[in-house]
């Protein structure tokens, strides 16, 4: 039987031209304008080296036009631009260009309106490897830290079906498209994940899959003595 030949993925630049003077507008309007016209994407300004502005374009020949005219006019004598296949994430292309490059001609700075700040977990983090090290140094009170343990377990109320056939604080593991998963089964047979608590392996499940209907007990897996991960489905046999 033959292979099925693998495919290829498309490419999102379907082409490009860079670091063109702003001359050819002068002498080869008609040739640049028909070369590039209807299509969209994202370009650059330059004044001389330097990247001035970027920005996005649903039809090239009359953006790049307008910056002969508008605020913009005098202020670049280069250009550089690519051609993208898809509209989509053209916004998004040019917000993340924007963010990494702060080019002084953009008065705004790109907005990732979808993307979330992870400045506020990776602070949650630090703090808390922080505290760790500390209490490894200084010998922190060991009691507390149950205390606290115990105090956030009975903060989730309802049956916790986990309890009992998992070692506290086991991890179980998921995979969901390609990424993992990881989460913590507390002594009180509650589910840690993501700093939330979970009653069932359902609830935490859900939480991932944010549609359709989920059997948390086939969706998470804990690791047997031989280090196999098998479905906590298992323990129930």
């Amino acid at each position: 039987m033959a292979k099925k030949k693998k495919r290829s993925s498309r490419p999102i630049v379907i082409g490009h031209l860079e670091k063109i003077s702003s001359k050819v507008f002068d002498r080869y309007r008609k040739q640049i304008t028909d070369l590039i016209k209807g299509n969209y994407g994202v370009y650059a300004l330059y004044r001389r080296d330097k990247l001035y502005y970027i920005g996005m374009a649903t039809d090239f020949r009359r953006r790049i036009n307008q910056h002969l005219k508008d605020r913009l006019k005098g202020k670049w004598n280069y250009f550089s631009l690519y051609l993208v296949r898809k509209i989509d994430h053209l916004r998004e292309i040019e917000a993340l260009l924007v963010r990494i490059a702060g080019p002084g001609g953009n008065k705004q700075k790109g907005k990732l309106i979808r993307s979330k700040n992870l400045r506020p977990k990776l602070k949650r983090l630090l703090t808390e490897d922080t505290k760790r090290i500390i209490d490894e140094i200084l010998g922190g009170d060991r009691r507390g830290v149950r205390k606290r343990k115990k105090a956030k377990e009975k903060s989730v109320k309802g049956e916790k079906p986990l309890r009992g056939l998992l070692r506290d604080y086991q991890r179980i593991y998921a995979n969901y498209k390609g990424r993992d998963y990881k989460a913590k089964v507390l002594r009180s047979g509650t589910i840690k994940f993501n700093g939330k608590l979970y009653n069932s392996p359902t609830g935490a499940a859900k939480v991932i899959i944010a549609r359709g209907a989920v059997n948390g007990w086939d969706f998470w897996k804990y690791k047997d003595k031989s280090g196999d991960l098998r479905r906590i489905a298992d323990l129930r046999k």
